[in-house]
């Protein structure tokens, strides 16, 4: 089994080394260097013809992709602790909560990141307008999840979930490229929360 991967501060490889992380898990490792577009190379699209990092392959050379497949495969392989949830309901709101996050925030995060940030300009045709909007989008969002957070301990009640992992490399990155200010001024459940995970995962 090989992971094949980027380092920090990308999103979804950042995504399976924090669930790696919290099951306490190590997995023999490729490091690929996104600003050398090694991830674009053609034995890579080879493995994984979307030329997307992470990706999982197995000894048997099947591949799987997409960070929270990869995580939901290995979460059956190991299941403690528990990322995804125990019950049919567990399960069921860590999934909504998951979907929340890549849908409401991981959108317009991403599409800040193609059309405003300088270090995609060179990869795809900017539309600027439509970043300053998507950040608009993602701002929002934040408050959204600030107000959310408010009385729970994690996304999922106390339990700690994938989905705490997804809105924690999600909302990280947003910093990295310049979203998140004055986020703290709402209230700090957000922040608070992030404290949280932080001590969880001993990061």
């Amino acid at each position: 089994m090989m992971l094949w991967t980027a380092p920090d501060p990308a999103p979804n490889p950042r995504r399976v080394s924090l669930f790696l992380r919290a099951k306490g898990l190590t997995l023999p490792t490729t490091l690929l260097s996104l600003m050398k577009r090694e991830h674009k190379a053609a034995d890579v699209l080879d493995r994984n013809p979307r030329g997307q990092v992470p990706f999982l392959v197995l000894d048997d050379g099947t591949v799987i992709a997409e960070s929270v497949s990869i995580c939901r495969y290995l979460d059956e392989l190991h299941p403690n602790p528990p990322l995804f949830g125990e019950t049919p309901l567990e399960r069921a709101e860590t999934d909504m909560w998951i979907r929340r996050v890549e849908t409401a925030l991981g959108v317009p995060v991403a599409m800040f990141w193609q059309n405003s940030h300088p270090l995609t300009a060179a990869l795809v045709q900017q539309v600027p307008e439509f970043g300053a909007i998507s950040r608009d989008r993602a701002l929002d969002a934040l408050r959204w999840f600030d107000g959310q957070l408010k009385g729970r301990r994690f996304l999922v009640g106390d339990r700690f979930t994938m989905a705490d992992i997804i809105l924690l490399t999600t909302v990280d990155f947003a910093a990295w490229i310049g979203i998140g200010i004055g986020i703290e001024a709402d209230g700090g459940a957000l922040d608070s929360w992030r404290q949280r995970v932080a001590e969880h995962l001993a990061l």
